[in-house]
Formats: C-alpha cells, sequence, structure tokens
C-alpha cells in the first residue's frame, strides 16, 4: 500500500500535467499527445478542423451529451484515447468505456488507448501500476489519481456495478439489446447521481429502422461539416450524392459542388476540409451536440474519393456489400425491407438445367448445410463459383429417427460422395454445417461432427442478433470445437440477393415446396424492453427447414479458403474415379475419424 506522501506526491505531479481551465480539448492535445509509431502519422498529434471541433465539444460543460455519427477512417478511435487521457488528467473522474463485446474493449485499450500513453511523456505515468490484480483486469480497469477507468462489454452485470460520472459508448449499434433494455439507457442511467455528467455515443450505423446512433444523432443539434465552395464561396456537405467519375475511370473521381456545379479535385480536398466548419441545423437543442462525420472529408490516404469510388463499384449489386459500404464508408443506416418476401413462383419459374447429376462447370466448391429433425436430415447440397454465384444444387431429405445409427450412416454417405466435373474430373463436399441446436439431438450431432472436423463436418448453433456468420465458440464443447452461426445477418443477406436476382440460380429438380420454405420467415420491427429490433418470424402456416438448410450452407461457405485457379487446374488433370459403392455403417462407432 502507498504511503500518504506518496499518493500527495502522485496528486501534485498529476496537477502539475492539468492546463488552465480555458485551454480547449484540442489545443492541450495538440501540446501534449503524441501517436505512437505504426500509426499513420507518427509523432505529435495534429488534429484535422473537423476532429477539433468534436474534442472540443466533449469538454465543453454546456454539452451533457455528445453524439457521433460516422463512418470509418476518421480517426474516431484517436479521437476516444484523446478524450479519455483529458479525463484521466486534466478533469478526473470515474470513466465507464463500453464496447459492444469483452473483445472489443481489450483491443481498444491494448492497441489504441495503451500505445498513445506510452508514447506521450505527459501521459506515460498517469495510470497506476497495480499488479496485485489479474493482467486481464489490470488491462481493462486503470486507476489513476481521482479516479478509474474500466473498459466493458454491454452487458447488464457489467453495466450496473460501476458508477462513473463519464460514459463513453463506442460501436453502439453493434451492441445488443439487453433483457434489461438499450444498453445504452443502461450505461446512461450510471451517471445520473451527477450533475456534471458527460456521455459521449458513436457507432458506424447498421439498419436506420434500430440504429441507436442514428437515433441518439436525430435528438441531437445535428452538426454538418461544410466546407467552402471554391466557385461561389457558399458552405456546403460533402455527400455521396455528389462524388462523380468519367465512365469506368473512378480513379478520376471528384466532388461536383452542390451550390454551383464547380468541380474539385482530390487535391483540394485538405486544404477545404481544413478550412471547413460545423454547422448546426437544429441550433434550438440545448445540451446535446450531434455530429455527422465520413471518411469523404478524411483527408487519409485510404479515405480519398479515388479509393472510395473504387470501392463502391467492386461492390457491383450485391445489397450485403452495398450495405457495408454506405455504413463503414458514407455513415449511412441501411433500409432492412421489413415484410416482404421473395417471389417464390419467379423463383420457380427461374429453375435451370442442372443438377448434381449435370453440374455447371463454373461450380468449383460444393457446401452442405442440414438441418436435424427428430425423425429426418434435411440436407441443401450449394455449389459455388469463384465469384461466389450460388447454384442450389438439391435438397435431399434422409428419413431416420434422430439416434438411428443408420440415419447418420447415409449422412456420411452422402457427404463423401463425389459427382463428375464437366472439367473432367471429380468433386466433392468441401464444408458442412450441421445444427446442434435442439438439446435433444445436441449431443448425437457432436458425435458425428467432432470426429468428421477435418473433413470440415462442423457442428453448428443459430443465434440471432448483430454476430458474426460463422465463428468458433469461444468454449470447446467435449474436446470439439462448436461453431456459432449469426442466423439473423445471413438471411438477411440472402434474401436481399435473392431480391437483386444474379446471385442464386436453382436446379430444375427442385419443387414448388422448396420455394415455399426458403420464403417461409419475413423480417419485422418488433419491441423488445422498449428497444426497437429488427427479427426473422415464420410465415403463418409454414415449414422453414429449406430455408435453416440455406442459411447453413451459407454458413460453410464462409469458412471455404480455396485457390480458385488451382482448384479448376485440380478439377482438369484429375482421372475419372470409378465410383466407390456405397456402404452403410450398422454400428455406431462413436470415435470413428471417417
Amino acid at each position: 500500500m502507498s504511503s500518504p506522501t506518496l499518493r500527495k506526491a502522485r496528486r501534485l505531479a498529476a496537477a502539475s500535467l492539468r492546463p488552465p481551465m480555458k485551454l480547449r480539448l484540442s489545443q492541450w492535445a495538440e501540446q501534449n499527445i503524441r501517436l505512437p509509431a505504426g500509426t499513420a502519422v507518427p509523432g505529435p498529434l495534429r488534429l484535422y478542423a473537423y476532429q477539433r471541433g468534436i474534442a472540443d465539444a466533449i469538454t465543453d460543460p454546456q454539452y451533457e451529451k455528445v453524439s457521433i455519427l460516422k463512418s470509418a477512417r476518421i480517426g474516431y478511435s484517436m479521437l476516444l484515447s484523446v478524450a479519455i487521457a483529458n479525463f484521466v488528467v486534466n478533469d478526473p473522474a470515474n470513466v465507464l468505456s463500453v464496447f459492444p463485446t469483452d473483445e472489443a474493449a481489450s483491443r481498444f485499450v491494448v492497441s489504441d488507448l495503451e500505445p498513445m500513453f506510452a508514447a506521450s511523456p505527459s501521459l506515460r505515468n498517469a495510470f497506476h501500476a497495480d499488479k496485485s490484480r489479474k493482467s486481464r483486469n489490470r488491462i481493462l480497469a486503470k486507476r489513476f489519481p481521482g479516479g478509474e477507468l474500466r473498459a466493458v462489454s454491454a452487458i447488464p452485470r457489467h453495466l450496473d456495478a460501476h458508477t462513473s460520472r463519464i460514459v463513453i459508448a463506442d460501436e453502439a449499434d453493434r451492441m445488443e439489446p439487453t433483457i434489461e433494455g438499450s444498453p445504452l439507457a443502461l450505461a446512461e442511467k450510471r451517471t445520473l447521481t451527477f450533475r456534471n455528467r458527460k456521455i459521449l455515443v458513436g457507432s458506424t450505423p447498421r439498419f436506420t429502422q434500430t440504429s441507436f446512433v442514428i437515433a441518439a444523432y436525430n435528438e441531437s443539434d445535428r452538426r454538418v461539416y461544410e466546407v467552402p465552395c471554391p466557385g461561389c464561396g457558399d458552405h456546403c456537405e460533402i455527400e455521396w450524392k455528389d462524388i462523380k467519375w468519367p465512365p469506368g475511370e473512378p480513379h478520376k473521381a471528384f466532388w461536383c459542388t452542390p451550390c454551383c456545379g464547380t468541380v474539385v479535385e482530390e487535391d483540394q480536398k485538405l486544404d477545404l476540409v481544413e478550412k471547413g466548419r460545423w454547422r448546426s441545423t437544429r441550433p434550438e437543442v440545448i445540451g446535446h451536440a450531434g455530429f455527422k462525420v465520413n471518411a469523404l472529408i478524411s483527408p487519409l490516404p485510404q479515405a480519398t474519393w479515388a479509393k472510395i469510388a473504387t470501392e463502391f463499384l467492386r461492390c457491383g449489386k450485391d445489397p450485403t456489400l452495398l450495405q457495408a459500404f454506405f455504413n463503414t464508408i458514407i455513415g449511412e443506416g441501411w433500409d432492412a425491407a421489413q415484410g416482404e418476401g421473395v417471389d417464390e413462383t419467379a423463383l420457380f419459374n427461374s429453375r435451370e438445367g442442372f443438377g448434381l447429376d449435370a453440374i455447371p462447370e463454373d461450380v468449383l466448391a460444393i457446401v452442405c448445410g442440414v438441418d436435424v429433425q427428430h425423425d429426418r436430415l434435411e440436407v441443401t447440397l450449394v455449389g459455388y463459383d469463384r465469384h461466389g454465384v450460388a447454384y442450389v444444387l438439391a435438397h435431399q431429405i434422409i428419413y431416420g429417427r434422430w439416434d438411428d445409427n443408420e440415419t447418420w450412416a447415409d449422412l456420411d454417405a452422402l457427404l463423401k460422395t463425389r459427382w463428375k466435373h464437366p472439367l473432367g474430373g471429380s468433386i466433392g463436399v468441401d464444408a458442412a454445417c450441421v445444427d446442434s441446436s435442439d438439446g435433444t439431438t445436441m449431443d448425437r450431432v457432436y458425435d458425428f461432427c467432432f470426429p468428421r472436423y477435418r473433413r470440415k463436418v462442423m457442428a453448428i448453433k443459430g443465434r440471432a442478433g448483430n454476430v458474426p456468420w460463422i465463428v468458433a465458440h469461444a468454449q470447446r464443447k467435449r474436446a470439439g470445437t462448436l461453431w456459432q452461426v449469426g442466423v439473423d445477418g445471413i438471411k438477411g443477406a440472402l434474401f436481399e440477393r435473392l431480391k437483386a436476382g444474379g446471385f442464386y440460380r436453382f436446379s430444375e429438380d427442385l419443387d414448388l415446396e422448396f420455394f415455399e420454405q426458403l420464403n417461409g420467415e419475413r423480417l419485422v420491427e418488433k419491441r423488445k424492453m422498449g428497444v426497437k429490433v429488427l427479427e426473422f418470424v415464420p410465415v403463418a402456416g409454414r415449414r422453414h427447414e429449406v430455408l435453416d438448410c440455406v442459411v447453413y450452407a451459407m454458413a460453410a461457405h464462409k469458412t471455404l479458403n480455396i485457390n480458385w485457379d488451382q482448384r479448376a487446374s485440380e478439377l482438369r488433370q484429375e482421372p475419372q474415379a470409378t465410383p466407390r459403392p456405397r456402404v452403410i455403417e450398422s454400428d455406431w462407432i462413436k470415435g470413428m475419424t471417417g
């Protein structure tokens, strides 16, 4: 335990770092903070004009809340680190920094905050060394004279445990609603006892209908960043609709000003951004500053208009890629198509003359999704070409009880089958996802999948909400790997692609019921614990096993890491093999490797 003399010395040392109260955060930061080697611009910090406005609002006492609707590539993580440095050194208080996951919290502290503190002499000794705590606790909880910084994930048990004057929420739209409601509302409750509290909410948006950060920005004074037009002198916001380029030449992208049509080249952007200003579009709102900022005004090398235009063209018509582009680069929400299904009759009529007995030449990989029912296994086989176009080759049903060895032996035989490929060789299943969500059948699925892991036969469990398409579960199950599948995200992508057309092609062997089941759920907006959420719900009177199978196949495709040129070469060179006789195992061998 430190002595009173040592504690006093620390307080005096901390106080010596504090600037006069009249010094703005942007000024103090540029005088005291250095960015570490490995960052885009290492050395003494120099903020861009739009960053200065945000930084100064964070420490302006007239604003209780600051909301930032943002894209990537604008230097936001650095701004968060600067804000935390201010509260550690200049305005000590308990700081609660909230992230979507524990991993995100750790990544921010280790990759952004700690390197900046280590590179800046005025910050290097700001945190108390506390070797009595476990390593992870030292990373996510740091003490300093007058307060403590805690970086936590957005779950109730973390949010309820701490009272803080400062709350910082990063990537709010990646946070899941909790059983107690909005994680942002829970975090803000931790500040209610403080008259001088500060709440900072920032995020790239996701879906317009349910976005936390869009809702927060709409409640604010809604500031936009405007730059002077070189032609007429008016101040205008740089918006995506005004970025133009000659056909087929995105590297020549320019800004056409909306006020007078002046053409502004990329090399003029930095000077215009430095001369820009924030303008409130709702000045009547008091105490809540809101900022909308995206990569179009960022001077970073990866945010040139040419690079952004090129990225847009690479998205093509793929709605999944377009959503990511508008969310992360343009900083706009994506309108989810609620309550709309696909035209199943049109899909049925679009069937083509291919299947397992006539595989298209472009198909270079096959994946499989398996839905486990108590009296059968439903299996969808989907081929993919090198461009990501899916060819639904077949949907098969293996009848038999879930606990019958022969049921699983039939599935094993199907997954081992190789089909003749038009390039001359044969092709088999590259990856399969088998649903283990049913608690009754779960252990049997594990018994089947875990010994076949080297064949990429994966036991999976679907999870709703904003989670990756497929990721290994943090905890191993009975010495095997369980994979978590983000079913909502995949279903959203599937329906968007089906509506867009060109991303899915269907075998003539599929019947109308296949398409009815594929269209067996709808996306609807619901309210849970006072929070708006988007949720897929079954269509009354319809089964949806086909939809589940296709979703699992899409997850399996996400795990592939194939050199497409090499695969095509192998299919051309492989001699035609004599088909192996089908063998049905009569006894279940739990540890068989397949």
